[in-house]
């Protein structure tokens, strides 16, 4: 895929540079000489391009890529006025960055692909992982918040029973999809690296919990909660 990305400052440049190493074609564009400068090392472009002048915007490949992401957070005029003009040059498939209700309510009113609330969406997902407790990541199913994805360390109590004898990762309400399970090898000049395999499930016999595995469960906030509060 090939993305444009005009705004590049802590939100834009991390997109970016996380874009590139996923194999994706990047092009950046930015106000700031210096901010350009700094980037222009990691990603397939950069540009020094004023994107609130119609003439220099346009200049941009706006038609030659899959799509175009406005990430300008700090300078609400200069986002509003951006996306304007790139819905006037046509552009297919645009994204914005929106940093308040009032930046999100006025970008709705282009009718854009996607808004993105990176500040709401990182809060909302950690007072999620707080909810449910420590050391947990999740992924909400529902509007509701009662159905998660929880990816966790396995209890050590559990430590070296088969995955299939473990009632409680296997009901109704706590289904046991992945088993990632931690190791440390050492390079070829000694530096130890830490890396993870799956642990397949599907086999004849299941594999047996061991200290340190972290599992990935399809379950409830109450049910997970009544798990925790069980050991």
């Amino acid at each position: 895929m090939r993305y444009l990305i005009i705004g590049l400052g802590i939100y834009g440049s991390n997109l970016a540079i996380d874009l590139t190493e996923m194999g994706h074609e990047v092009i950046g564009a930015d106000v700031s000489s210096t901010i350009v400068e700094s980037i222009k090392d990691y990603i397939s472009t950069a540009y020094i391009v004023d994107s609130t002048d119609r003439v220099a915007l346009s200049a941009l490949p706006l038609l030659n890529v899959d799509t175009v992401i406005v990430a300008i957070g700090e300078n609400f005029g200069a986002s509003i006025r951006t996306v304007a003009l790139l819905k006037e040059l046509g552009v297919k498939r645009l994204y914005a960055r929106a940093i308040d209700k009032l930046h999100h309510a006025i970008l709705e009113g282009f009718h854009i692909d996607r808004i993105l609330t990176p500040e709401q969406r990182a809060a909302t997902d950690l007072t999620r992982e707080m909810a449910v407790g420590g050391h947990v990541e999740s992924l909400a199913i529902d509007d509701d918040d009662e159905h998660y994805v929880l990816r966790f360390p396995l209890p050590d109590m559990f430590d070296g029973l088969r995955y299939d004898n473990i009632p409680v990762l296997d009901g109704h309400d706590m289904k046991l999809i992945a088993v990632c399970r931690p190791s440390t090898t050492a390079n070829r000049i000694g530096i130890l690296r830490r890396s993870a395999s799956i642990i397949p499930l599907d086999t004849a016999e299941a594999p047996r919990a061991l200290k340190g595995d972290i599992i990935t469960v399809f379950t409830t906030r109450k049910a997970f909660r009544a798990f925790t509060a069980a050991l």
